[in-house]
């Protein structure tokens, strides 16, 4: 699958729910409607469409949500997909979690072929991390952490950084990430959806004048290291280990995009800034081949945008993408 600016399709991101244990401020309200149950896919079709994604030369596949882990039979998808690890054609098969469903999950996971997990924290005190998640329970998380990392499972730990909130300790989840042998990446807040009394405005830091501030306590060396996503990296000297930047306001990275999204309803986004999309749930269901699926899908490639137009300024009016990251896939 090659997009129109020649760029090879080989990751998919899958949100397998748009569900979620948490509430964080800066991804949903805390009223959220979720989709009914009934609109999305199965977890059979789910399946069939990874695999025909895979079978079109997708290596990576991460799954999302929402928080995938609450999604009923979610190991049995992931049963299921293992087999492509087994075969070769699938490279990696990852998740990005919030933790809170690991203590239950990790070892199976590591069954299942699964390597490594991105793991959504934004702060280690347990009264910040009550506010932002609304109804997280950091121990809960940390718990899930370590069973991860007793079944064998390599850790990057997700930050949103938040102006006024985790800004000053993000020096401290630094250090503390390289203790415990976890790569960590700080994430730019994206303006997606519809958040409630929040506004982004206020929660937006510009990663920018965070790397400049960690400079003064860490020596960041930058390494040409990629992992699929859209992380430009740096290994922190004082601890080993590796810290990446996803800065989709102050310095896009689509330039070597090579992603997609699947959402739970079986949409394809090309882009998770860009509104265009393409039904596959309509083929998927109509059609005992593959062929419908496999059309829609490589027609919705040839519109894959050269990039996103997220903006977040004071001066201009700030008109988040519609969709909620947890449909679209974090």
């Amino acid at each position: 699958m090659i997009d129109p600016f020649g760029r090879t399709i080989s990751y998919l991101r899958v949100s397998v729910t748009d569900r979620c244990d948490f509430r964080c401020t800066y991804c949903m309200s805390e009223n959220m409607t979720f989709l009914p149950k009934k609109d999305l896919l199965t977890i059979e079709e789910l399946e069939r469409l990874c695999t025909v994604f895979i079978n079109l030369g997708v290596k990576k596949l991460r799954l999302t949500g929402g928080e995938p882990l609450v999604r009923k039979n979610i190991m049995n998808l992931i049963a299921s997909l293992s087999r492509h690890l087994i075969s070769g054609k699938l490279e990696e098969l990852t998740l990005t979690t919030n933790g809170s469903q690991l203590s239950k999950y990790a070892q199976q996971l590591a069954d299942h072929g699964v390597k490594r997990l991105n793991v959504s924290i934004d702060t280690l005190d347990r009264e910040k991390f009550k506010k932002i998640t609304r109804w997280g329970d950091l121990d809960q998380v940390l718990a899930g952490l370590n069973a991860a990392k007793s079944a064998g499972l390599n850790i990057k730990i997700n930050t949103v950084a938040l102006n006024g909130t985790n800004n000053d300790e993000l020096k401290d989840m630094l250090t503390w990430a390289g203790n415990n042998g976890y790569d960590m990446t700080i994430i730019e807040v994206m303006p997606m959806g519809d958040i409630g009394s929040e506004t982004r405005i206020d929660q937006y830091l510009p990663l920018t004048a965070v790397r400049n501030d960690l400079s003064k306590h860490f020596t960041l060396e930058d390494i040409d290291y990629r992992t699929g996503g859209p992380a430009r990296y740096t290994r922190i000297k004082e601890t080993g280990g590796k810290l990446g930047f996803i800065t989709p306001l102050t310095h896009n990275f689509c330039e070597s995009c090579n992603r997609v999204r699947v959402t739970c309803t079986g949409t394809l986004y090309m882009c998770l800034g860009q509104d265009d999309d393409a039904d596959l749930k309509t083929p998927l269901r109509e059609s005992e081949g593959d062929e419908a699926i496999i059309t829609a899908i490589r027609e919705a490639i040839l519109r894959k945008p050269k990039g996103h137009d997220f903006i977040i300024d004071r001066n201009t009016a700030v008109e988040p993408v519609t969709r909620h990251m947890s449909v679209t896939g974090g």
